[in-house]
């Protein structure tokens, strides 16, 4: 078996043990609850990181685009919510899917939208479960908690063909800007109450909502009361990053992706060094340097190649297409990182570095030793 060392440089290393240690952390903490995990795999593209995500959960996930819910389920994942707002013209695609067997549902907050979507189906010959988006704080998508249309809009899905109301949903991403434990307790607090009071609406007109479903990586990690809820999708949790270490989603330690980078020039007039690690290996994503946070780590966390130590103050300060720029506040450590040497770059925003790659080299805690290659699936 290859070394990691010996890999050619940039690529992804995921240790299956941190993945292992996250993802039964995530599970055992709603084993207990009315809540069933619905994983979302957007952050990890990949059926084998599914596979363990999974294991212990009822096997239904989330995914962002009909590419990976085409991928999933050609896996063999057939409990799939596709939660971006759906339109006519992707409605042919889906019933694809619908006729092989999938559940896929949809989300939607137009009334207008919904009923072209009713009609598409019905020429496709396939009715969809629905589920109306609710916006509980990100400013984003979905009807506001307390919005009149959201009974009208349940109506129009409960009654036309094509279409089958199941439920509310809501994504709580404004929880990204929480600064403490207490604040994200807080929104996770208002993401349960809205999505809860828009299920009472539909439920006092009358109409079915079987499914009051929540989900973003930090208030799935801080939520306190869950009472009303059914369902909990998050997925950034699988992985961790710096920047949900920052706002207390994660420890350091629990971060399972990073770039194995190589150093390949020297600035000593620069205090710096460059490494074959540009902004399409790391993404351009800065969330660290968001005010509020305790450390800017410019657009990547330095460390060790073996153990993924932090290394002294050292930080990709710069990026180019295919160049890092290493700093350091202190005196650089060139003695420590020779030209031709390894590091780890633990990234921002993980979802975003992985999305540059086809995908993972797996190792396994502090062995070294590569056990394989998990493909992941890109594109929409």
């Amino acid at each position: 078996m290859l070394d990691l060392t010996r890999l050619e440089t940039p690529c992804l290393i995921l240790d299956r043990s941190r993945l292992q240690s996250n993802a039964a952390r995530m599970t055992a903490r709603y084993a207990n609850t009315p809540i069933r995990l619905r994983p979302h795999m957007k952050t990890a593209k990949s059926i084998d990181v599914a596979r363990i995500v999974l294991d212990g959960n009822f096997g239904g996930v989330t995914v962002s685009t009909l590419k990976e819910a085409e991928y999933f389920a050609d896996q063999g994942c057939h409990d799939i919510l596709y939660a971006v707002g759906i339109v006519p013209d992707k409605v042919a695609r889906a019933a694809s899917l619908a006729r092989e067997g999938v559940r896929l549902s949809l989300i939607t907050d137009s009334p207008e939208m919904i009923a072209e979507v009713g009609r598409e189906a019905v020429a496709n010959g396939v009715e969809f479960e629905v589920m109306i988006e609710i916006d509980s704080g990100e400013r984003r998508a979905g009807l506001l908690p307390d919005s009149e249309v959201i009974a009208t809009l349940g109506r129009t899905i409960h009654e036309q063909k094509g279409t089958r109301l199941i439920g509310v949903m809501t994504h709580a991403g404004n929880s990204y800007q929480g600064r403490s434990i207490a604040e994200i307790e807080a929104i996770a607090e208002a993401e349960r109450l809205a999505v809860v009071n828009a299920a009472r609406q539909l439920r006092d007109a009358g109409l079915p909502c079987p499914v009051v479903s929540v989900g973003s990586t930090p208030t799935s990690t801080h939520l306190k009361t869950f009472d009303g809820l059914t369902e909990m999708r998050c997925g950034v949790y699988m992985f961790g990053d710096v920047f949900q270490s920052e706002i207390a989603s994660c420890a350091l330690d629990d971060l399972a992706v990073s770039v194995l980078a190589t150093v390949v020039g020297h600035r000593r007039d620069l205090n710096a060094a460059l490494v074959d690690a540009g902004s399409l290996a790391l993404s351009k994503d800065r969330s660290t340097g968001a005010p509020g946070l305790p450390r800017d780590i410019g657009f990547g966390l330095v460390c060790d190649a073996v153990t993924t130590a932090p290394i002294a103050d050292v930080r990709v300060g710069q990026v180019y297409q295919e160049h890092g720029m290493l700093v350091s506040d202190g005196a650089f450590p060139f003695d420590l990182l020779p030209l031709g040497s390894k590091v780890r770059i633990l990234p921002n925003h993980v979802c975003m570095t992985s999305a540059m790659y086809e995908g993972y080299h797996v190792v396994d805690g502090a062995d070294t030793t590569v056990m394989g290659f998990w493909q992941r699936i890109n594109g929409w």
